[in-house]
C-alpha cells in the first residue's frame, strides 16, 4: 500500500473509527494488531515473500528474551545484526549465500532499529518483558512501518493511549494535508525539475549555462529529498495521532544548520538520536576510558563521530556508492568536530563562540553546510557512472565554479533566517492559528484534488522506503 495515497487514507479512516469505537485496552490492542498485519500483508498478498520478515521478527523476539541472561546478550546482539545484514543483501556478502530474491523487505531497516534496541536494552537489564502482541504492535507499527520515524519502546508506550479531542483531530488533519502536499506536489515538481536539468546538461552549452545547470542538478536533490521525506513524516505523524499515538518529529529546519554536526541534529532526528545512544556514546566512553591522558582526550569525539556517521551511509544502501556516502558523512561530521576543537584552542572557547555569532560567519557556515550535504548526496541518488558523466560535462573549472556559486547563493538565501521577522519561528507562530491552518489546508486540498483529477496525479515513491 502506497503512503501517502487515497487508498491508504481510506484504510486509516476506517481503522481509526474501529480503533476509537471502544476505550477498552484489549479492543485497541486487537484492532491495532489487525491493522498492522493487514498493512504488511498489502505489500505482497502472499505468505511466501513475508516468511523472511516473520522469521526475523521471531528471531529478534527470542533474542530479546535470551539477552536477559547476561551471558547470552552479546550472542543475541551479534546474531540479530548478522541476520539483518544477510537479509539486506549487502554487496560484500558472497552471492551464493545471499537471501534469495523475492522476499518482502520493506520496513526491515526500521524494524531492525526497534528490535536491536530491545535486544541491547534487555542485555543491559534495562527493559521490561514484552508480550507477543505488544511486541508485534510495537515493531510493525504501520504509520512508521515504511520509513520510520524510529521510536524506542519506552517512548512508544509513553506516547500511546493519548487523549483525542477535536483540537487533536484538527492538528492531525493539518499534518496529513501538509505532508500529502509536500510529497505529491512539492517533491514531484522538484524531482521533475532535476530530471529536466540532467537532460539539459549537454556539452554544447556555453560555460555559464553548464555551470548553472550542473549546480541545479546537485542542489535540487536535497530540496526534493527534504520535501519527500519530511512530507512523509508529517503525513504519518498526523495519521498516528488519530490512533492516540504520538510519533517523534524527524526534522527541525535542517537547512538553517550552521555546521554539519548541527545539521545532523536536525535531519532524520530519530536516526541520529538512535545512533547517538547505541553507537556514539558507547564508542566515546570506551575511548575516554582507554586514553586517560589529557592529550589522548583532545579528539575522542572525532573518531566517535566518524564511526557513527559512516554507519549512517552504510545503513542506507548495499553498494559501494553508499559506503562512500558514509565516508563523506563521517568525514564531514568528524572534520567539523576537529575544526571546532582546533578553533577553540586557537581563539579560546569564548573567542570561538563570538566568531560563531558573527552574522557573516553564520551565513557562510550555512552555505558551506548545505553545499557539502548536497555534494555528498550525489552518492545517495547517482551511480558512479552518472557522477563521472556529470564531472565530465562540467570539467574541473565548471565544477569549482558550481561549488563556489552554490556556497554563495546558499549563504545569501539561508542568511534570511537570521533577519528580524523572517525566522521560521515567526512562521510557526502564524501557523498556530487554526484559521491560518484551515485556510492553507483548504488551498492545498484544492491543489491536490485538481492535480489528481486533471493531471492524473499518481503517488510518488517515498525515497526512504527502499531502506
Amino acid at each position: 500500500m502506497t503512503v501517502p495515497s487515497w487508498q491508504f487514507l481510506v484504510f486509516v479512516l476506517v481503522g481509526a473509527a474501529a480503533f476509537n469505537a471502544s476505550s477498552a485496552g484489549w479492543w485497541r490492542e486487537a484492532v491495532w494488531l489487525v491493522l498492522n498485519l493487514a498493512f504488511v500483508w498489502s505489500f505482497s498478498f502472499a505468505v511466501g515473500p513475508l516468511l523472511p520478515l516473520a522469521g526475523f521478527l521471531a528471531l529478534s523476539y527470542v533474542g530479546t528474551e535470551a539477552a536477559r541472561r547476561r551471558s547470552a546478550g552479546p550472542v543475541a546482539i551479534v546474531l540479530v545484526l548478522a541476520v539483518f545484514v544477510w537479509m539486506k543483501r549487502y554487496s560484500f556478502i558472497p552471492q551464493a549465500v545471499l537471501l534469495p530474491p523475492g522476499a518482502m523487505l520493506i520496513g526491515l531497516s526500521y524494524i531492525f532499529f526497534r528490535v536491536m534496541h530491545l535486544v541491547i536494552d534487555a542485555a543491559q537489564g534495562g527493559t521490561e518483558r514484552i508480550g507477543v502482541v505488544r511486541y508485534l504492535n510495537f515493531t510493525l507499527n504501520f504509520p512508521a512501518f515504511v520509513s520510520g520515524p524510529i521510536q524506542r519502546r519506552e517512548d512508544y508506550e509513553a506516547n500511546s493511549s493519548l487523549p483525542l479531542g477535536l483540537p487533536d483531530i484538527g492538528l492531525a488533519a493539518w499534518r496529513v494535508v501538509l505532508g500529502a502536499f509536500k510529497v505529491l506536489i512539492v517533491s514531484d515538481i522538484l524531482h521533475a525539475w532535476q530530471d529536466d536539468m540532467i537532460a539539459a546538461l549537454t556539452p554544447d552549452l556555453m560555460f555559464g549555462w553548464r555551470v548553472l545547470i550542473g549546480a541545479l542538478v546537485v542542489v535540487l536533490y536535497p530540496l526534493f529529498l527534504y520535501a519527500n521525506f519530511s512530507g512523509y513524516t508529517d503525513f504519518v505523524i498526523g495519521v498516528a495521532r488519530l490512533f492516540r499515538l504520538r510519533l517523534p518529529e524527524n526534522f527541525d529546519r535542517p537547512f538553517s544548520a550552521v555546521n554539519f554536526i548541527d545539521f545532523w541534529s536536525r535531519w532524520h532526528i530519530s536516526l541520529s538520536q538512535w545512533l547517538r545512544t547505541y553507537v556514539f556514546n558507547p564508542v566515546l566512553m570506551g575511548w575516554m576510558r582507554r586514553y586517560r591522558s589529557a592529550r589522548g582526550k583532545q579528539y575522542p569525539a572525532v573518531a566517535a563521530f566518524f564511526i557513527t556517521f559512516f554507519l549512517v551511509g552504510a545503513w542506507h544502501g548495499q553498494t559501494s556508492e553508499f559506503l562512500f556516502f558514509g565516508l563523506l558523512q563521517g568525514g564531514g561530521v568528524a572534520g567539523n568536530r576537529a575544526y571546532q576543537v582546533a578553533m577553540a584552542k586557537r581563539l579560546t572557547p569564548s573567542g570561538y563562540r563570538a566568531l560563531c555569532n558573527n552574522p557573516v560567519y553564520r551565513a557562510v557556515s550555512r552555505g558551506l553546510t548545505f553545499t557539502w550535504f548536497a555534494f555528498t548526496l550525489l552518492w545517495f541518488w547517482a551511480r558512479w557512472g552518472q557522477i563521472e558523466a556529470l564531472g565530465n560535462e562540467l570539467g574541473v573549472a565548471g565544477s569549482l565554479a558550481a561549488v563556489v556559486g552554490t556556497v554563495c547563493s546558499a549563504s545569501l538565501v539561508l542568511a534570511m533566517t537570521d533577519l528580524p521577522g523572517a525566522s521560521t519561528g515567526s512562521i510557526l507562530n502564524l501557523l498556530r492559528s487554526r484559521y491560518t491552518r484551515t485556510a492553507l489546508a483548504s488551498a492545498m486540498i484544492m491543489v491536490l484534488v485538481t492535480a489528481a483529477l486533471v493531471l492524473n496525479l499518481s503517488s510518488p515513491e517515498i525515497v526512504y522506503k527502499q531502506f
